[in-house]
């Protein structure tokens, strides 16, 4: 049997104009989120600034919801790489790894505009975007419980750990969620010492003893 030939334009496959259409789409969405929130992102308007038709549109994506889920996962992808790629390469204790991990993806937030929107957008007339937020704290929660006990030299009981790791990731987003809305008057530096030695003090102290 004939394996059928792969189709070429230009010298481009037709698999690389596919996977450039989509990338330029993801681009205009997200430059649009970015610049004028995300009411502003709408299926006419990316496509008009992508300088394709509808018809390439609905080819990657099903609706206008798909498409901010998409660019939300990209944002997502690139800002937890930030984190552990920060984390990693740190010298020290596992206190300072932290706060080079935590500065390292606040001021990527705080150096892009669009980015800072984007992250600090509110959600909730999309809720897919919702669940991805849920879901993006329980996968770093499962990080802490992964790390911890070699970072910190201890052995702690799973299900205390679990709960501890769930108590200091959401209230690192809290403070987070605080300072992209200038509600929280700290630094990227700043905050990010505060919230790893928070986490730290938290993670690195024993479960209480039951009564």
């Amino acid at each position: 049997m004939t394996t059928p030939a792969i189709r070429t334009y230009g010298g481009v496959s037709a698999a690389d104009r596919r996977a450039d259409r989509r990338a330029r789409l993801l681009a205009a969405a997200r430059t649009t989120w970015g610049e004028s929130g995300i009411g502003a992102v709408t299926v006419r308007g990316v496509c008009k600034t992508a300088g394709l038709t509808d018809r390439y549109f609905y080819e990657h994506f099903v609706n206008r919801e798909e498409l901010l889920v998409a660019v939300a996962d990209e944002i997502r992808d690139h800002l937890l790489a930030t984190l552990v790629q920060a984390g990693v390469s740190a010298a020290g204790p596992a206190e300072e790894k932290l706060r080079a991990a935590l500065r390292a993806f606040l001021e990527t937030l705080a150096d892009d505009r669009h980015l800072h929107r984007i992250v600090a957008s509110d959600p909730g007339e999309i809720p897919a975007l919702v669940q991805r937020r849920h879901d993006v704290l329980g996968l770093i929660a499962d990080l802490v419980v992964a790390h911890a006990p070699v970072a910190l030299g201890v052995t702690p009981d799973p299900a205390w750990l679990r709960r501890a790791a769930v108590f200091v990731t959401g209230g690192v987003n809290q403070l987070i969620e605080g300072w992209l809305d200038d509600s929280v008057e700290l630094t990227a530096a700043e905050l990010a010492a505060e919230c790893a030695h928070l986490c730290i003090s938290v993670i690195g102290t024993p479960a209480p003893a039951a009564d």
